[in-house]
C-alpha cells in the first residue's frame, strides 16, 4: 500500500471554460463580471405563472456540444449540454491532447450538478401525464452520473469519473474530491466541474419556500429580498504540478486546499451563526498553509436571502477573525443567479480569473450596508487589488458545506503537509436490506442461498421493511423520505456496533460520505408530479427539502450529530463504491479521524416505471435481474483513532481504483477493459498480486450483456478458475449504489464462517461503463485463534 507524501502534490487550474447567463465562454463571464453586469432577466423557456418571480439568469443563445450522446434520437438534456460546452473551451484551451500528453488512463473526471438531469424527468413525466410514452433515453439522462459519463465519452478520459451531488455547494464538492484524486497518485489530471438547467420544479419549489426574489437579488443589501436562480456550467482542467511543467499547459491558478463540514441543524436554514461554515473556511485555510492575514478576497456563497448572507457574514468573521475587517466578501451570484449544482465551479472559475487579472469582482445591486452582514461587497464594479489568495464559499441545502482555497502561480501558501499516513478500518455495520436488519441476517440469507424479490409488473422488486422508530420521533420521522430513514438508521446502527455512538467528542469528528444512485426519486416524484399536473400551487415545501440528493446525509448528520466532512456520491450503480473511495482518500489525507458510509436506495413508482421503459430491463434479458432496496453503512476510520478508541476492527481497506471504459451515458466496452484495469490498479495500490487474493465479490446481478465483460475481465487478471467468485446480487437482488457495502458485509460474514482468510476484491460497476474495485483484508488472527 503506497503512502501518503510527506508534501502533498501541487495542483494547478490549466484552464477554464463556462456558459453562463453572460454567454458561452468563461472570458465573455469574467468581462461581464468585473464590469458588474447583470444577466438576470425574464425567463423565456419555462412556463412561468404563479411564481414569486418571472426572473432568472437564464441561457438564451443556442447550446451545442459537438459530441452527440444520444445518437439516434431527437431527446436531449440541457444540464449535459452546458456540461459538454463548458468542457469543450477548458479542453481547448488547456492545449493538452489526451493520449499524448497525459494518457486516456491518468485523466479523470469528477462532475458536480444539483438536479442532474431532472429536466429531462419532468418532459417524460409529462407525456405519461399526457398519455403519451416517452423516449426511454430521456430515463437515463436522469441521474447525476450521466453528465460525468457524457464528459468521459466525449474526450476519451479513462481514469476515476464521479458525480457528487451536494446541492449547491456540489461542484465545489467535485473541486475538493479531485484534488484528493490527484494528490493520491489516481491521475495526472482532472476535468472538473458542474452543470444545472433551469427546472420547473426548482421555481416551484423555492418560490415555495418564499425565496425568490422579485428583482435581481441583491446578496449582503440591506433591501435584499431573496435569490434569483441561474443556469449554466462551468469546467476546469486540474493537473498536477509535475504534469503542467511537463506538458507545458497553461497555469491560471493553483488550488491550494478546501474545506468540508456539515451544519447538523436544519434542512434548509444554515446555522444563524455561521458554525458549521466557519469549521469549513478553518480547514481550507489550515489544509493550505494559510493564516487569515492572507486572505484578502472570498467569491461569497452570498444567495440574497436573509438568513444565507447573515449566516456566511458570521461565519467569515468567526473564521478570520479581526482579519475579516479587511477582506472583499462578494458575490457573483447577484449578476448571472444562482447556479445551484453549477455555482462552485463557475464561481471558483471566476475565483481563479481574479487571481489572474488581480481585480476583485463587485456584487451587483448592492445598494445599503446591512449590520447583519457589514462586511466589504465590493459594490458597483471590479476593484483592483493585490491579490495573492482567494476562498470560494458555497453552501448547499442540508447543511453541506465547502470552501475551496487559491493562489496565484507561486503565491503565498503551500499545502499542508500530511499528518502521516494510517491504515484505514472499517470499525462497524448497519445493514437493512430484504433479508432482515444486521449483518448476521444478511450472512445468512446469502449463505442459505434464499433469493429476495418479488414480481412487480414486470421487474423483480425486493423491498425492505425495518423498524422506523430508530430513526426519531414521529414528528422527526414525517420530515424524511425513505431514503432518509434508510440512511439515518443504517448509521446509527452502525455507529452503535463501532462504539462510537452518543459520543460527543468522537460525533465531532466524525463525517459522512454517502452514496446513492436513485437518491431522493420519492421526494421528488411525490413534489413534482402535482406541479405538472397543478401548477406552482401545488408546490409543497416540506416535500421540497427532501428532493436534493444531499438531503439523506444531512438527515444523518442532524440525527446523530456528526459536524466532520459531508458529501454525496452518486455515480450510479457504482455510487457506494465511489463513496468508500472518496472517504478512503479523506481518511488517508488526515481530513476526518472517521467517516459514516451508507449506501442508499428506495424505489418510487415513476423510478420502476423509468426502469421498466429502459430495454435492457424491461426485456427477457432483465428476467434474472432484480432490483433491492437497501440500507447499508460502515463505519471507516483511521486506524490511529480506533485504536485509542479500543474499537473492534473488522477489515482494512488496502486500496482501490476507478477506471472508466469511456463508452458514454448506459453503455460500457463489452470487453470488460475498464474493469480489468480497476481491478489491476486496486490490487497495484494494495501492494499485491493476483494471487494474494482470496475471492472477488462481483458487480455481476443477472443481466447478461453487462455480466460478461466483468467475467472476462476477473479471468484475464486472475486465470481461468483462478480465484473464487462471488456474485451476491444474483441472490439478494441488485441495491443499485449499495451493492459495494453490501459485497463488504458479506466478505467479513465469510470470514467470520471460516472461510479464506485471505484479502478479497469488491467491484462495482455503473450502467454506463465506470467501474471501481476496492481492496479487503482481515485483520490477522491472533496467535491463539491461529493454534485453533
Amino acid at each position: 500500500m503506497s503512502d501518503v507524501p510527506d508534501q502533498p502534490v501541487g495542483v494547478v487550474v490549466a484552464s477554464v471554460g463556462a456558459i453562463t447567463p453572460h454567454g458561452g465562454s468563461a472570458e465573455v463571464l469574467w468581462e461581464a463580471v468585473r464590469a458588474g453586469r447583470v444577466a438576470i432577466s425574464p425567463v423565456r423557456g419555462l412556463p412561468m405563472d404563479h411564481y414569486q418571480t418571472t426572473l432568472g439568469g437564464e441561457i438564451t443563445e443556442a447550446c451545442a456540444p459537438v459530441y452527440d450522446y444520444a445518437a439516434g434520437s431527437q431527446a436531449r438534456d440541457r444540464a449535459v449540454d452546458f456540461a459538454l460546452v463548458a468542457a469543450e473551451e477548458a479542453m481547448a484551451a488547456s492545449r493538452l491532447r489526451v493520449g499524448a500528453d497525459i494518457p486516456a488512463e491518468r485523466w479523470g473526471v469528477a462532475y458536480g450538478t444539483c438536479h442532474g438531469g431532472w429536466r429531462s424527468a419532468e418532459l417524460a413525466l409529462r407525456e405519461v401525464q399526457e398519455g403519451g410514452t416517452p423516449d426511454w433515453r430521456r430515463y437515463t439522462f436522469v441521474p447525476p452520473q450521466a453528465g460525468a459519463e457524457a464528459l468521459s465519452a466525449a474526450f476519451g478520459l479513462k481514469g476515476p469519473v464521479f458525480s457528487a451531488n451536494t446541492a449547491c455547494a456540489a461542484s465545489a464538492h467535485a473541486l475538493a474530491h479531485a484534488l484528493e484524486v490527484i494528490r493520491a497518485g489516481a491521475a495526472d489530471a482532472m476535468l472538473v466541474g458542474g452543470s444545472d438547467a433551469f427546472t420547473e420544479s426548482a421555481f416551484a419549489g423555492f418560490s415555495s419556500l418564499w425565496s425568490l426574489s422579485p428583482k435581481p437579488a441583491a446578496p449582503y443589501s440591506k433591501d435584499r429580498s431573496g435569490l434569483t436562480l441561474g443556469e449554466g456550467g462551468g469546467m476546469l482542467v486540474l493537473l498536477s504540478k509535475e504534469a503542467a511543467e511537463r506538458t507545458g499547459a497553461p497555469v491560471v491558478a493553483e488550488v491550494l486546499g478546501y474545506g468540508l463540514s456539515a451544519d447538523g441543524h436544519h434542512p434548509t436554514a444554515p446555522h444563524p451563526e455561521g458554525e458549521g461554515a466557519a469549521r469549513a473556511i478553518r480547514a481550507a485555510l489550515a489544509s493550505s498553509g494559510l493564516a487569515p492575514d492572507d486572505i484578502r478576497y472570498v467569491n461569497g456563497h452570498g444567495t440574497g436571502t436573509e438568513k444565507n448572507d447573515s449566516a456566511e457574514s458570521n461565519a467569515v468573521r468567526a473564521a478570520l477573525g479581526g482579519a475579516a475587517e479587511k477582506v472583499a466578501l462578494s458575490s457573483t451570484k447577484s449578476m448571472i443567479g444562482h447556479l445551484l449544482g453549477a455555482a462552485g465551479a463557475v464561481e471558483g472559475i471566476v475565483t481563479a480569473l481574479a487571481l489572474r487579472d488581480q481585480v476583485a469582482p463587485p456584487t451587483a445591486s448592492f445598494t445599503q450596508v446591512d449590520p447583519q452582514c457589514g462586511l466589504d461587497p465590493v459594490a458597483g464594479t471590479g476593484r483592483p487589488m493585490v491579490l495573492e489568495t482567494a476562498l470560494s464559499n458555497n453552501f448547499g441545502f442540508a447543511g453541506a458545506n465547502a470552501t475551496v482555497a487559491f493562489a496565484r502561480p507561486g503565491g503565498r501558501g503551500a499545502p499542508a503537509p500530511a499528518v502521516g499516513a494510517d491504515d484505514v478500518v472499517v470499525t462497524g455495520f448497519g445493514v437493512i436490506t430484504s433479508a432482515g436488519e444486521g449483518p448476521e441476517a444478511l450472512w445468512e440469507a446469502y449463505a442459505a442461498g434464499v433469493e429476495q424479490g418479488v414480481a412487480e409488473d414486470g421487474l423483480r422488486v425486493a423491498r425492505v421493511e425495518f423498524d422506523r422508530s430508530v430513526v426519531g420521533t414521529p414528528r422527526e420521522r414525517r420530515r424524511m423520505d425513505k431514503v432518509s430513514q434508510l440512511a439515518v438508521a443504517s448509521c446509527r446502527a452502525a455507529l452503535g456496533a463501532a462504539g462510537a455512538e452518543g459520543d460527543a467528542e468522537a460525533l465531532a469528528a466524525t463525517g459522512v460520505v454517502l452514496g446513492t444512485a436513485i437518491g431522493p426519486m420519492e421526494s421528488s416524484e411525490r413534489f413534482t408530479v402535482p406541479v405538472l399536473s397543478e401548477g406552482a400551487k401545488e408546490a409543497n415545501p416540506a416535500v421540497f427539502t427532501n428532493t436534493v440528493y444531499s438531503g439523506a446525509a444531512g438527515h444523518v448528520a442532524m440525527a446523530l450529530g456528526t459536524k466532520g466532512p459531508t458529501s454525496t456520491l452518486t455515480s450510479g450503480h457504482a455510487a457506494g463504491a465511489a463513496a468508500l473511495g472518496v472517504a478512503y482518500d479523506l481518511l488517508r489525507a488526515g481530513r476526518a479521524e472517521r467517516l459514516l458510509v451508507p449506501a442508499v436506495e428506495a424505489f418510487s413508482p415513476a423510478t420502476l416505471a423509468a426502469y421498466r421503459g429502459i430495454p435492457l430491463f424491461g426485456s427477457a434479458a432483465g428476467r434474472r435481474y432484480t432490483l433491492a432496496e437497501a440500507g447499508i453503512a460502515l463505519v471507516l476510520e483511521r486506524r490511529s483513532s480506533a485504536e485509542r478508541r479500543g474499537a473492534t476492527i473488522h477489515a482494512v481497506v488496502l486500496g482501490h481504483a476507478t477506471a472508466s471504459d469511456a463508452c458514454g451515458i448506459g453503455r460500457w466496452d463489452a470487453s470488460g477493459d475498464g474493469v480489468e484495469r480497476a481491478m489491476r490498479q486496486a490490487l497495484d495500490r494494495a501492494g499485491l498480486t493476483p494471487r494474494d487474493v482470496g475471492s472477488v465479490w462481483a458487480s455481476a446481478a443477472g443481466l447478461a450483456a453487462a455480466d460478461r465483460p466483468e467475467q472476462a475481465a476477473v479471468e484475464r487478471v486472475f486465470g481461468p478458475g483462478g480465484v473464487r467468485v462471488e456474485a451476491p446480487k444474483r441472490v439478494l437482488g441488485e441495491p443499485v449504489g449499495a451493492g459495494a457495502q453490501l459485497s463488504a458485509v458479506l466478505a467479513v460474514g465469510a470470514w467470520r464462517a471460516g472461510g479464506d482468510r485471505r484479502p478479497v476484491l469488491v467491484n462495482s460497476s455503473s450502467l454506463g461503463g465506470t467501474h471501481t474495485s476496492l481492496v479487503l483484508s482481515p485483520v490477522p488472527l491472533s496467535a491463539t485463534e491461529s493454534a485453533r
